[in-house]
């Protein structure tokens, strides 16, 4: 691997970083104002929808074999549909706090588990090591305000529903794996943008409380400004970014991304919110980047079906 193409991959990593780790008051903004589902269902379908548009400009003709589309269907569910829903309506049960750790607690070790039960990756020293560094500089950070007080049954089930929906976002990106091996990057994103942006959709309008009203399109600025920062900036960009990371990285080492993205959002409310970091905030972050610094310099492995 030449070192521009090295270069260029943790580039890709610290655009990625950045990118989700201001996305959840984007996810709060609107899904306070519309209905989870179909907020997310108007997103992932408008992405996916301009992603194969742009392929379909730059004359690349999307060909799917039809052994592909299982896959591509088991892939669009579970990293668009069904972990929007769960994520989206357990951040109306828990606060921010208590969503990061169980976000970035979870992504990295789930991913590592679903790559080696699918044989893509091994275990690793360095892999665990990353995993343990991280997940103790996230509980040094997050952990004391998130878990200060008694849980109630709606914070439970807003856990429930987080962790699930992590589960459900990290297998699929270990299937996506092979279907690059066979399309590009945006092919890829653009169809399971689509099939997971239409099956919320298709749920939604006629079942989600308030989804007929959210036809009407009268969202609001803050929830529009939301919407289009969550479709052009993170739909495409970062997921594109991410597809691209998991077929040269492998999905547990760019999973890493999720000890990074909390610091991110931590250093933006200080900088623009004026909110306090003290000396265990600054502990917790120098833990997660350590962490994240450890599982990039294990070298990529060639992933399988």
């Amino acid at each position: 691997m030449s070192l521009s193409r090295t270069a260029r991959q943790r580039a890709f990593f610290v655009l990625l970083c950045l990118i989700w780790g201001s996305t959840w008051l984007a996810l709060k903004v609107g899904g306070a104002a519309v209905p989870p589902g179909f907020f997310s269902g108007m997103r992932w379908t408008a992405s996916g929808a301009l992603l194969l548009l742009w392929q379909t400009l730059r004359h690349q003709p999307l060909r799917v074999g039809p052994h592909l589309w299982p896959r591509l269907l088991a892939v669009g569910l579970l990293m668009i549909s069904l972990n929007a829903v769960f994520m989206m309506y357990g951040l109306r049960y828990v606060g921010s706090g208590l969503a990061s750790v169980i976000n970035a607690a979870l992504t990295p070790l789930s991913l590592l588990g679903f790559a080696v039960a699918a044989g893509q990756e091994r275990w690793s020293a360095r892999q665990l090591g990353a995993i343990g560094l991280g997940v103790c500089g996230i509980f040094v950070l997050f952990g004391p305000d998130a878990l200060a007080g008694a849980a109630d049954t709606a914070e439970l089930l807003g856990a429930v529903l987080l962790i699930v929906g992590c589960l459900c976002y990290t297998a699929g990106s270990v299937l996506v794996r092979p279907l690059m091996r066979s399309m590009s990057a945006p092919q890829v994103g653009g169809l399971t943008n689509l099939i997971g942006g239409l099956v919320l959709l298709v749920f939604s309008v006629p079942f989600e409380p308030g989804a007929r009203d959210a036809l009407a399109l009268d969202w609001g600025t803050p929830a529009w400004l939301a919407w289009a920062f969550l479709l052009f900036v993170s739909s495409l960009a970062a997921t594109m970014i991410y597809l691209i990371l998991v077929r040269d990285w492998g999905a547990s080492r760019t999973g890493t991304y999720a000890f990074v993205s909390p610091v991110i959002a931590v250093l933006l409310g200080t900088t623009f919110y004026g909110e306090r970091l003290d000396l265990g905030d600054a502990v917790g972050m120098l833990l997660m980047l350590g962490a994240a610094a450890l599982a990039l310099r294990r070298p990529a492995t060639a992933g399988s079906d």
